[in-house]
């Protein structure tokens, strides 16, 4: 049985990054903040019909309602006026974050066709995770049959860490399947 990724924080990661960067409190060890999911919805200017999709496929993925991101600026080459919805985005924090990214690392990534591993280089500087999924059909939750189109979703991981360098090593111990370099 597979170990509740929250308890692998707190019984393995903590100690191990305690000792790795040889920090003198606990409360300094970097932790998972929050986990951000977005969908951007630029067919939602043609297709009405668009967001109700992405809006149920966000929450069944998340068990979470999500919130409509609307366009602040009108933009004439792109078709776009202020105040249309242009995408949908769910913040997870807490015990819902913590499944999430159980099914994300352990279900939903090693779905993805042709795996191999996710980029080690996709930090911002200060320790934050972004991630592109091709498709919303990694995650058990969406059946084939459902969905009206193969939609792209991003997935930021903020996280407490002061550097990169931090990020990764939290990510790791946490089994984020990073691709190997070839040596």
């Amino acid at each position: 049985m597979l170990k509740p990724i929250k308890e692998t924080y707190q019984e393995d990661v903590v100690p191990a990054l305690l000792k790795e960067f040889e920090y003198s409190n606990v409360m300094q060890v970097p932790r998972i903040k929050k986990v951000v999911l977005n969908i951007g919805l630029g067919e939602a200017l043609d297709n009405a019909r668009a967001v109700e999709f992405a809006v149920r496929d966000i929450e069944k993925i998340t068990g979470q309602k999500p919130v409509l991101n609307k366009a602040k600026k009108s933009i004439a080459g792109f078709k776009l006026r202020e105040g249309r919805i242009i995408g949908v985005k769910v913040t997870l924090r807490g015990e819902k974050m913590w499944a999430f990214l159980q099914r994300l690392i352990h279900v939903a990534l090693p779905r993805t066709r042709d795996f191999q591993g996710v980029s080690a280089d996709a930090f911002d500087g200060r320790g934050n995770y972004t991630l592109g999924l091709p498709e919303q059909l990694i995650f058990p939750e969406i059946s084939y049959d459902s969905i009206d189109k193969v939609r792209g979703l991003s997935v930021s991981i903020v996280t407490s860490a002061r550097n990169d360098e931090e990020g990764r090593r939290l990510l790791a111990l946490l089994e984020m399947p990073f691709v190997r370099e070839m040596a």
